[in-house]
């Protein structure tokens, strides 16, 4: 038997919800959204439920640093962001939020803390010694003709924003595994996901709810936080569930029927079933399980898993508080080198991003 799994993160822990799936070779038996509960335990519990088989992990959170920053900064001693992440300590200051300009460096890159009047994207680029705003995004964080743009990793502001969630879930989930005896492989810097997926292994994915529902081809009539134009797409659901040859069980069938409740986690159970059924299209083949061919994307960047639309030229990237430039990012030579594996053992430390 096999798992397929999605896990909508935040850095509340109460919206931390999973959606799992049973089974293997297109029969699939999917249970209703569950608490993720302690973050460090999430891997050793999936890895029980899936008992020999593999599990096929999607996450709501960043896999990947913007290349601008790479080339500006390097990657603090590692080859590739695998290597990068576990070599961070966890109780280095690029784990704490900055609250004034003055305090971002690439050592403490996110920001702000809190909002204050005037503050932008402009200026957080400026503070990392980035040519602007566009610089910020990586290249699956910018909006496609499907769907609109994400957040940017380091910006911590806004409805929008991914950064606090990302920091919450390398500190207290990942860095832990991939410390452990049998870290975790993550795509697509250790290779094309369905070949990934090897008996006891598991592979985790960065999805994108949004981009999710344009893969399965519905839209929402509203705002996903109302209860009704959630339980509008239940046809749709349930179409997708079975195009994928996935039954759901009666919990499930209720909660999509019922638009997954009125409560204000509602919004999180629905956004991992999402994510659940992008992850079972791309082991069902109807996605692909690689990037574009970028060695920036396998090095460093990352992918939303499925992703085919192409990402809109740099430079359109919203600010929350200015208007962004109209001047292209500027154009980053890619690695010299082919992209290495994930088992490569990283370099010595170069910055304080690392391990005392």
């Amino acid at each position: 038997m096999s798992l397929a799994v999605h896990a909508d993160w935040s850095v509340d822990p109460g919206k931390r919800w999973f959606a799992a799936a049973e089974g293997g070779n297109g029969r699939w038996r999917v249970a209703a959204p569950a608490p993720v509960g302690e973050p460090g335990a999430f891997l050793a519990a999936l890895r029980r439920r899936a008992g020999a088989g593999a599990v096929a992990l999607g996450v709501d959170f960043p896999l990947g640093l913007p290349r601008a920053f790479v080339a500006r900064h390097g990657g603090a001693g590692a080859e590739d962001f695998p290597g990068f992440l576990r070599a961070l300590d966890p109780r280095a200051p690029f784990f704490s939020v900055a609250g004034e300009l003055a305090e971002v460096s690439p050592a403490r890159p996110f920001f702000p803390a809190r909002f204050r009047p005037g503050m932008g994207r402009a200026g957080l680029a400026a503070a990392l010694g980035l040519a602007g705003p566009a610089a910020l995004a990586r290249a699956c964080d910018r909006a496609t003709a499907e769907r609109p743009a994400g957040g940017v990793l380091f910006w911590t502001l806004g409805a929008n924003q991914t950064g606090k969630a990302a920091l919450a879930a390398w500190r207290e989930m990942l860095l832990p595994a991939l410390a452990g005896p049998d870290p975790p492989l993550l795509w697509p810097f250790a290779g094309p996901f369905r070949g990934l997926l090897a008996p006891g292994r598991v592979v985790i994915a960065e999805t994108y709810p949004a981009e999710a529902l344009r893969q399965i081809g519905l839209r929402l009539g509203g705002s996903k936080r109302a209860q009704a134009a959630r339980a509008a797409l239940a046809p749709g659901l349930r179409a997708a569930l079975e195009r994928r040859g996935a039954a759901p069980v009666p919990a499930l069938a209720a909660a999509i029927a019922d638009g997954f409740g009125a409560d204000a986690r509602g919004e999180d159970r629905f956004d991992c079933l999402l994510g659940l059924l992008s992850v079972l299209g791309v082991l069902a083949g109807y996605r692909p399980d690689v990037p574009p061919p970028d060695p920036w994307l396998t090095r460093w960047e990352g992918w939303v898993l499925g992703q085919t639309a192409s990402p809109r030229a740099a430079g359109g990237v919203a600010d929350d508080a200015e208007t962004a430039g109209t001047a292209p990012a500027p154009q980053i030579p890619p690695p010299k080198s082919p992209p290495p594996q994930i088992s490569l053992v990283p370099k010595p430390p170069s910055m304080f991003y690392f391990r005392s």
